[in-house]
């Protein structure tokens, strides 16, 4: 197993464990509410009909059904795309218990694959998940075309981490990060600086955090550099 496929693998297990045994919108996890950043976009949408948002890596759906829910009355779509089967099921599954169904396109696509058309989304919104692909390289490809993908006067939102470290707390060692783009903040926002450079900055904001994990049984300290970086397409 190569150290892509470790990662991987990796992710699916604590993915796969929390979607199984934390509900969508409850106390006990990160699940627990949608972004307030993903949320306090959507009024800026409120005059569009016909609405098309993409949710890059979206989960079971915590950003994904509160944009469908305010676009619902408006003929909106909402595209979720995910790699896990066990996220894209229980999206499913929450998506009619909401009564959103008929808002959620479900596509299952590894992110650094996945085709957007070209001027095709009002709202792209990708939140830890652009980290999640193969190489350098690739995280570039994605965000060049979620830019090309947005139809004027369109929103792109990106929360990404930068910087991330694991210590194990019983040790204090400093472990590999299982991350596969684990860049620099400065590098990080350099990218997209320079692809988003004729954008209109909405909001950026670096915010060092910490979480406590359970990987393979052992507590782990995971911090990171969280980027928030909101930009509208203009133009002119």
């Amino acid at each position: 197993m190569n150290r892509i496929e470790l990662i991987r693998s990796e992710e699916k297990k604590y993915h796969d464990f929390c979607y199984e045994n934390y509900k969508l919108f409850e106390e006990g996890s990160w699940l627990y509410k949608p972004v307030k950043t993903v949320t306090d976009l959507i009024p800026l949408f409120e005059n569009n009909e016909n609405i098309n948002v993409l949710d890059l890596g979206c989960g079971v759906g915590r950003n994904s059904i509160p944009i469908a829910e305010a676009i619902k009355s408006k003929k909106g779509k909402v595209v979720c795309v995910d790699l896990l089967d066990s996220a894209l099921r229980k999206l499913k599954q929450y998506s009619k218990e909401y009564k959103v169904e008929e808002v959620i396109l479900t596509e299952k696509a590894d992110i650094g694959n996945y085709e957007i058309k070209p001027n095709e989304f009002d709202f792209i919104v990708a939140v830890s998940t652009l980290e999640h692909v193969q190489s350098e390289g690739i995280f570039e490809e994605v965000v060049k075309k979620m830019a090309d993908g947005t139809k004027n006067n369109g929103i792109n939102c990106l929360i990404v981490n930068s910087e991330v470290e694991e210590i194990d707390i019983g040790t204090n060692e400093k472990l590999d990060a299982l991350m596969e783009v684990n860049l620099s903040t400065e590098v990080m926002m350099n990218k997209l600086d320079s692809i988003y450079k004729s954008w209109e900055v909405l909001k950026t904001i670096v915010k060092p955090l910490e979480y406590n994990i359970i990987r393979n049984e052992k507590s782990l300290l995971l911090k990171t550099n969280a980027i928030t970086y909101v930009v509208r397409k203009n133009n002119g």
